[in-house]
């Protein structure tokens, strides 16, 4: 192995050693009670490779949930089959669903929220049907619907999980629906 590629899967290796601890200790205390010599001294790392990688342990949550949600909304900008979307929905749910009532009780939901929020402006800044707003209208639109849509989802994820994950992609759905023929009735 070149030493291009050792000194990346050393960083590679770090990054990993440094989630899994964060992750582990998020179990035991909130964010913010955490420091960087415990989470080093649990990762096996030194402080040197915590901050050759990252500025806070924010960065660290940012770095683990940020493809994960991207993924879902590949799918809905995407326009993958609804069939497939509910899949993938589904695994998410299923590996990511104990993380993010995690997040929930440890303080830090605010990252999941700001990466969905992004993940929002990229589903609307990729629709045409949009096009036509002018950008404080979209920025307000996509502000509501992201807040509304995580809201919905927050709710079935942490309070029983009644619906089926059918009906609350559904009810999502018909909510925008309606939401934008609103906008447009002038």
């Amino acid at each position: 192995m070149s030493a291009t590629k050792h000194a990346q899967q050393i960083r590679e290796d770090s990054i990993n050693y440094l989630t899994t601890a964060l992750l582990q200790l998020l179990e035991k205390k909130p964010l913010a009670e955490i420091k960087v010599t415990e989470l080093v001294s649990r990762a096996g790392v030194s402080r040197m490779a915590y901050y050759r990688n990252f500025d806070t342990l924010e960065d660290i949550l940012r770095l683990y949930f940020a493809p994960r949600i991207s993924r879902l909304f590949d799918d809905v900008i995407g326009r993958v089959p609804v069939d497939a979307k509910l899949t993938d929905m589904q695994q998410f749910f299923a590996e990511m669903g104990h993380a993010l009532a995690l997040a929930q009780r440890r303080n830090y939901e605010y990252i999941i929220q700001q990466l969905f929020d992004e993940n929002m402006h990229r589903f609307y800044d990729d629709s045409a049907q949009w096009a036509d707003m002018d950008a404080t209208a979209k920025r307000y639109w996509v502000k509501f619907m992201s807040a509304g849509v995580y809201g919905i989802w927050r709710e079935w994820l942490l309070h029983r999980q009644d619906e089926t994950l059918t009906d609350i992609h559904d009810l999502v759905g018909k909510l925008q629906a309606a939401t934008a023929t609103a906008l447009t009735i002038k």
